[in-house]
Order: C-alpha cells, then sequence, then structure tokens
C-alpha cells in the first residue's frame, strides 16, 4: 500500500526536520525535494547549463555533502524557476512518492503540483525573521561568514522568488493543513504534525 504525505513551506520553517521525523515515526521513506534543485544549482555553479543539469541528474548526487551551503541554496533557488528544470524533476519525485510502503516528500509544490492527490498534506511555515535566525544558527555553526542582516534578506528573497514564480509558485494546496512553527519547539512542531498525519492515515488492520 503506498501512502503519501506531502509537506510544503518556505525555508527554515522546519520541514524537513519534521518530514524525517515523520518518516522515521511511520517507517516512510523520505525525499528532500530541495535537494534536487541543489544539486541542480551545483551543477549550474560549476557552468553546466540548468536544463541539462536537470535532465543528468542521479540519485547519487543527492548524497554529496556540500549542497547545503548558502551559495548552492541561492543557486537552487534560481534554477527553480525555470519551467523546463521543474518538469524535468517531476517524474522522479511523482515515483518516490507512490512507492510501496509510504512516502514523506517535502520542498515548495508537493501539496499543489508533484502529488496533489497525496492522503495527508502540511504546509509547514514560521515567520521571516524566526526563520532567518534558524538559518544564521546554523550557517554560523558551520562556519559560514554570515550576518544576521544578510540572512533574512536572503530569506526574503528567496520568498519572493518562490511566490512569485510562474511555474509551480509556493503556496498552501487548498486542502493543506497550516503548522506555524514560530513559537514550537522541534519536538512540539513534531508532535503536531504526526498527529496530523495519523487522523488520515487509515487504520492497519
Amino acid at each position: 500500500m503506498s501512502f503519501t504525505v506531502a509537506i510544503d513551506g518556505p525555508a527554515a520553517a522546519g520541514k524537513g526536520t519534521i518530514s524525517k521525523g515523520v518518516a522515521a515515526h511511520f517507517g516512510f521513506a523520505h525525499l528532500d525535494t530541495g535537494l534536487l534543485y541543489r544539486a541542480v544549482g551545483r551543477r549550474t555553479l560549476e557552468g553546466m547549463e540548468p536544463i541539462a543539469a536537470a535532465e543528468a541528474l542521479t540519485a547519487e548526487e543527492l548524497q554529496q555533502g556540500d549542497l547545503r551551503t548558502a551559495e548552492i541554496a541561492q543557486a537552487a533557488s534560481k534554477v527553480a524557476v525555470i519551467p523546463e528544470v521543474r518538469a524535468a524533476l517531476v517524474d522522479f519525485q511523482r515515483a518516490f512518492a507512490r512507492r510501496v510502503g509510504g512516502a514523506v516528500l517535502d520542498g515548495r509544490d508537493i501539496g499543489t503540483v508533484i502529488c496533489p492527490e497525496a492522503e495527508a498534506k502540511l504546509f509547514v511555515t514560521a515567520s521571516a525573521e524566526v526563520r532567518a535566525e534558524r538559518r544564521y544558527l546554523e550557517l554560523s555553526t558551520k562556519g559560514d561568514d554570515v550576518t544576521r542582516e544578510q540572512v533574512l534578506a536572503d530569506v526574503r528573497e528567496r520568498d519572493a522568488r518562490d511566490a512569485e514564480r510562474s511555474t509551480a509558485p509556493m503556496k498552501p494546496a487548498e486542502d493543506a493543513v497550516l503548522l506555524d512553527t514560530s513559537d514550537l519547539s522541534v519536538e512540539e512542531a513534531l508532535a503536531q504534525a504526526i498527529t496530523l498525519i495519523a487522523e488520515r492515515k487509515p487504520a492497519t488492520p
């Protein structure tokens, strides 16, 4: 049996952490679809054309350890607005979503475009200021030379680009449940997500 959980939301809202926790709790496979775009973005920084990079993407590239840098995040956001790039990555995501045993996918357009028929949909969000502080602390821990002001500007820039793009803009699906993590701990946010998904999951015979 397949059961798809679609988790969308802006950068640093906590959807990645929640998605991993949900997948572990229910025993589902997990795909951070943002890594697809980060891997393509990484290729473009090396000089490859975005559409060619998307068409040539392999699952192995998602395992590369340097995909979480601020530079690659910005490159990913830029290639994600290209319709042909998004189209090249759709089949990969949809096949993963319907795998037997259940799957959790997180990204920007999972509930609206990739898996509109997903059995459970969450839109995880938080204020721009809270998300920027989370991202600043994450990058600082890694040794990146950034300022709080710079990170907040980057977060707002990515939000605008993701929400205003013509193809698959970031927005909640009509039937998605909104989960605002601004004032929640990781444990509280995960517990709420698990409860919401469990309500939609058929009982095991």
